[in-house]
């Protein structure tokens, strides 16, 4: 299935053949829009001049990594927090995946696992996790045995709480109204 997120076609198109362009704007995907998150890994790959591997970021010069996130308009609000993030991750995909970031969940044998895989990268927690375990199973076809179960309301057939659901213009809208509801429910007065 081809992602039809908000950005570039060109953007969507990387994301959609690019296992490690997917996990990068989920890395990223964390106090910017979700627009900005996952077009960053395309706009990274321009400044690059070359879409990278897992084993070049891990390998890359940190501060020369920090210089690229920050050059203006940078990749992320916290370009060198999210650098060392990136780099970090794709330390993770190397050491564990030999550089194949596809192979994080290519072999999981239940949702459970790979919910495990994916929370056990640096700065997914429980929530991201899940989100990306959703994304997998809803637009990339990841459908491990209990992968719906494993991604939590993510997973729900139907539901409108994350970028894993959104298709089109109208999925768009309700992911937003969701999050809109769930600020207001978390700023409102405990009773």
């Amino acid at each position: 299935m081809a992602i039809t997120l908000p950005i570039p076609a060109e953007a969507n198109e990387y994301l959609t053949r690019s296992p490690l362009a997917l996990l990068i704007g989920m890395t990223l995907d964390q106090q910017i829009p979700l627009e900005k998150a996952f077009s960053s890994p395309w706009v990274l790959g321009q400044r690059l001049g070359h879409e990278p591997t897992a084993q070049e970021i891990a390998e890359f010069d940190p501060d020369a990594l920090v210089e690229i996130f920050a050059t203006p308009p940078a990749l992320h609000r916290f370009p060198k927090a999210m650098a060392a993030r990136v780099q970090e991750v794709c330390l993770v995909i190397v050491d564990r995946y030999d550089g194949d970031t596809a192979a994080l969940w290519a072999g999981a044998g239940s949702g459970a696992e790979l919910l495990r895989r994916v929370q056990a990268l640096p700065g997914f927690g429980k929530q991201k996790a899940q989100i990306l375990v959703a994304l997998l199973g809803k637009q990339y076809g990841v459908q491990p045995d209990g992968w719906r179960e494993a991604a939590g309301g993510y997973g729900e057939v139907g539901s409108h709480r994350s970028v894993a659901d959104i298709v089109d213009d109208a999925s768009l809208g309700k992911v937003r109204e969701y999050k809109k509801q769930m600020k207001a429910a978390a700023k409102a007065p405990k009773a």
